[in-house]
């Protein structure tokens, strides 16, 4: 049996421990299998999506942290964008505020916006900072609201063949990136919440998909990538067949596909094309509950998920390797 270790790693300004099973030969291997792509997104930026059950989970969250610092110690840069929605909702039910949902969809009311930017700015991102920061002060968090960095409309989703008012709920139409871009400049990580003011009433704040205002962000941003964690594999052709998952979709493909995809996915495959679409190389679709999902994605040459590229075809995972 070899025996598992446990060191305590240390570098400029961080430090966390870590637990690994490989021996040395392994532990070169990775080295050698993530140097081309540590050479290949240096100095690059990276937004990534942080949701799903890496937001509840206290390893997966801080698996996420210590991903975020590495990302940064190795040179590139990441941005990540969250929502907030278990949180939300555990706060409006301590609260005694009642959830009305049309279509599937929160009806967000001036009482639970209030509560919305409650948590996403009081409490997911300071949360998120602190753990980043537990390793070396490197995290700052901002919401969309901070430096004009998001505007959005109010919109109105088509429930049951109709135009549906859902409150204070919005799409990001435009971008300022200038804030982030200032603390990227300083060394730092920008840890955005998904908030936004209404443009057409800078005083009324919307809540936005956070998912949407990734993509929306890692376009202004010129992002090399974006990252979106959710709770699947990614993308499968013809689920539940388990063989049909993809490993890498043109956009065009993928946009003919929007129609047929199921509630939960479909948002973040439009953010994918939307990323796409605004120059972004590649959008990728992760699922979050595997630990340090992200470092394998971009550090191994099978990576994992669906990739989305500006070139059409589809590979199916299992044919799929980067190239």
């Amino acid at each position: 049996m070899v025996k598992a270790e446990t060191k305590n790693v240390v570098g400029p300004g961080f430090h966390f421990d870590v637990h690994t099973d490989l021996r040395a030969d392994q532990k070169a291997e990775v080295l050698i299998e993530a140097l081309p792509w540590l050479e290949e997104f240096y100095g690059q930026c990276v937004v990534i999506k942080y949701g799903g059950n890496a937001m509840v989970d206290e390893k997966l969250k801080q698996n996420f942290a210590e991903d975020m610092v590495f990302l940064r110690q190795v040179g590139l840069h990441p941005v990540v964008v969250h929502g907030g929605g278990p949180q939300i909702s555990n706060m409006l039910k301590a609260l005694g505020i009642k959830s009305e949902f049309k279509g599937g969809l929160r009806v967000t009311t001036p009482e639970a916006m209030d509560v919305v930017r409650m948590v996403l700015t009081g409490k997911v991102s300071r949360e998120l900072v602190g753990l980043i920061n537990s390793h070396g002060p490197m995290a700052v968090g901002l919401s969309g609201e901070d430096g004009g960095l998001f505007s959005a409309m109010q919109r109105k989703p088509i429930i049951d063949g109709k135009p549906t008012d859902i409150g204070l709920v919005g799409d990001v139409v435009s971008v300022d990136a200038s804030a982030v871009e200032d603390l990227i400049a300083a060394g730092r990580i920008p840890v955005v919440s998904s908030v936004a003011p209404n443009e057409d009433d800078p005083t009324e704040v919307l809540n936005v998909n956070a998912d949407s205002a990734a993509a929306a962000l890692a376009a202004a941003l010129g992002a090399r990538k974006l990252v979106i964690l959710t709770d699947v594999d990614g993308l499968y052709a013809d689920w539940p067949d388990r063989d049909s998952l993809v490993g890498r979709i043109g956009v065009e493909n993928l946009r003919d596909m929007l129609p047929e995809l199921e509630s939960g996915m479909r948002p973040k495959m439009e953010a994918c094309v939307r990323a796409i679409d605004g120059g972004v190389e590649q959008a990728h679709i992760i699922d979050g509950r595997k630990p340090h999902s992200i470092l394998n994605e971009i550090f191994t040459t099978k990576g994992i998920g669906t990739m989305v590229v500006p070139e059409d075809g589809i590979e199916m995972r299992s044919a799929y390797y980067h190239g």
